[in-house]
């Protein structure tokens, strides 16, 4: 398995399966829409993607991180905002290896640290995100305002 940034030459591959990790969240959405939006941020350069491969070269997940500025650590740092591993591939260490390519990065450019949320239901991801050493936070609530219809 290998792990790279990902370029416009992977947007059918990232497509297929952030439309996977849309229906794992409950949001289906047309494939049209979806690569739409992630050509914007392979062009727009304003978020980082990082695409998993097999031996055969065949895509397994991915992970996007977003950059902002922790105002508490006065420092930058990344929101990790996507990780999506393909049912087929699941439990074969792609998602591990997906967060170490995320955390390696972060290091790389100097971030304090990596910020994510999950869906309290996926307790798979949670078990994850805990043994490389991420803490749940208790002293913050999370809260969304939705600015459509």
């Amino acid at each position: 398995m290998t792990v790279s940034a990902a370029s416009a030459a992977d947007l059918v591959d990232l497509t297929r399966l952030f439309a996977g990790y849309l229906r794992f969240y409950q949001v289906p959405r047309a494939d049209a829409d979806i690569a739409a939006f992630l050509r914007a941020r392979l062009e727009r350069g304003d978020s980082q993607l990082f695409i998993a491969r097999d031996g055969r070269g065949a895509a397994q997940g991915f992970v996007q991180l977003y950059p902002f500025l922790s105002s508490l650590a006065l420092e930058p740092a990344w929101l990790l905002s996507d990780l999506y591993v393909d049912e087929s591939a699941r439990r074969c260490g792609v998602g591990e290896a997906l967060m170490n390519a995320a955390r390696a990065y972060a290091e790389a450019t100097g971030a304090c640290g990596l910020q994510l949320e999950t869906a309290k239901t996926n307790l798979a991801g949670q078990r994850l995100y805990e043994r490389l050493g991420y803490v749940r936070d208790e002293q913050f609530f999370t809260y969304w305002l939705s600015l459509r219809g």
